[in-house]
Parts: structure tokens; sequence; C-alpha cells
């Protein structure tokens, strides 16, 4: 069995999943709605608001399935209930960041801004305080979605070895280099 496929999900009171018969699964809570198309093979049973995923054989295809559509029905549970939220950083000279509903405008030390259009499903916040690393702040209930955007938005200046300058994850670790000098001591 699968580790990850084998673990219940336990469904929060508020929350409702619902099976169509094209294998659609709609997750309802509080948050927001959700949907999932998953294998026809894969079987989902609920009793007693627990949810466990079910696979027919143990062909290498099904265990593969088995533990993703857990995990992807487990973060959709999770996304209903609480959200989730990103944030990042601009480290760098003259870099910015800012926001008009969701629409998000970068500067970030080329000769153009980059003007990035966000999905409807997010919701955009920048914050610029004096002296702090001007931040940009991600929230939504999916989070393939919100992952997708924060990835695509690191893409644009992903952090340098050297100086640490680009976009960065709050809190995450940069391994850094030493430079030139570093080599003739």
């Amino acid at each position: 069995m699968s580790r990850v496929g084998k673990a219940p999900i336990t469904i929060p009171s508020g929350v409702t999943i619902s099976v169509s018969g094209d294998n659609l699964v709609t997750v309802k809570g509080p948050k927001g709605e959700l949907h999932q198309a998953i294998d026809a093979d894969i079987k989902l049973e609920q009793n007693e608001g627990i949810l466990t995923v079910t696979r027919p054989s143990d062909q290498k295809r099904h265990k593969a399935l088995h533990g993703l559509y857990r995990a992807l029905l487990n973060n959709m549970v999770n996304g209903v209930t609480n959200g989730y939220k990103l944030e990042q950083e601009l480290v760098g000279v003259g870099y910015r960041a800012t926001n008009t509903g969701n629409t998000l405008d970068l500067v970030l030390g080329y000769s153009h801004h980059y003007v990035f259009e966000l999905p409807k499903e997010i919701k955009v916040t920048t914050t610029a305080e004096k002296g702090k690393n001007p931040t940009i702040i991600l929230e939504s209930i999916d989070k393939q979605l919100i992952g997708q955007v924060a990835a695509k938005i690191r893409s644009l200046r992903a952090p340098e070895p050297y100086k640490g300058k680009g976009i960065k994850f709050v809190g995450e670790e940069l391994r850094r280099k030493a430079g030139k000098s570093a080599s003739k001591k």
C-alpha cells in the first residue's frame, strides 16, 4: 500500500465532498469550492467524517495514482477550510512591487516593468516598509494554483548565489557562494 494513499482524510465540519458520475470530485467548505477530476479506477469511500481513497490492484500506475489523488484531495480539504498563504520578498536595490486589484507590477532591475495579471482565485497584497524588503503576499484556497503562480513570479528574477538578489520566499535559506576574492587568501 502507498503510505500516502492509505492515510485517511479527516473531513472537518462544514465541508462536504461529492463525487459526480464522471468522477469529478467537488469539495465545498466555508472558504469556497474546488473541483478535481480523478481516474475512473480510483474509488472514494466516505463514512463518519473520514474519506478513504482505495485502488483496485497493485499495478504501478494504480499505486502512483493512489497517493497522488489522496494528496490532492487532502490539499483541497485544507484549502476550503484554512486556505493557503505564500509570502515572497524582493531582495535588491530598487526592486519594488505594487498591486492594483489582481494586477501585480514588478520593478526588478530590468529596463522595463513586469505587469503580471493574476487569476481571480488568488488574492494579492504587497507591502513596502522602510528598512525592509518589499513583500508579495498571495492567498488562495487552491494549493496547486498558488504554487504555480508563486513559481512564475520567482522565475522572473530567481535569487542569485553571490549577493542573494532576486525574488525569494520568506524564510527560504539560500546557499551562498564565496566570490573571487575569497579564493586568493
